[in-house]
């Protein structure tokens, strides 16, 4: 694949990723106490569900940034890692439900590979 088009498909794909994560992020952050809850139900302290939404915000402005790409990239990747697993063992539905987190992890580490330095020839 040429650079131009890898350039182009990893853009359209940052920018989708971006505002699945921006609106993921937000939405935990501002329905902070209903976010509260269910982490705790999981069996997580509360203040996690903050740190998720903010990561999940901050990931997504960074997938934006073309210096910030890659860590923004491997750091939602370890967030959905753990979504998907949290599906699979312990939210009711399994691992059917956790199917957008499955989905979103794959496509983030398409945008990881496609935005990895190339070796010039």
């Amino acid at each position: 694949m040429n650079p131009s088009a890898r350039n182009i498909i990893a853009w359209i794909l940052q920018a989708l990723l971006a505002a699945a994560f921006i609106m993921s992020g937000f939405s935990k952050l501002s329905h902070g106490p209903d976010t509260v809850k269910m982490f705790s139900n999981l069996g997580f302290p509360g203040w996690f569900a903050y740190f998720i939404g903010g990561a999940e915000l901050l990931g997504g402005i960074g997938l934006l940034i073309p210096r910030t790409v890659r860590p923004a990239a491997l750091g939602l990747i370890v967030i959905m890692i753990g979504a998907a697993v949290l599906h699979a063992t312990k939210i009711p539905g399994g691992l059917a439900k956790g199917v957008p987190a499955l989905v979103l992890l794959g496509l983030l580490a398409v945008v990881v590979l496609l935005r990895w330095p190339r070796k010039r020839r």
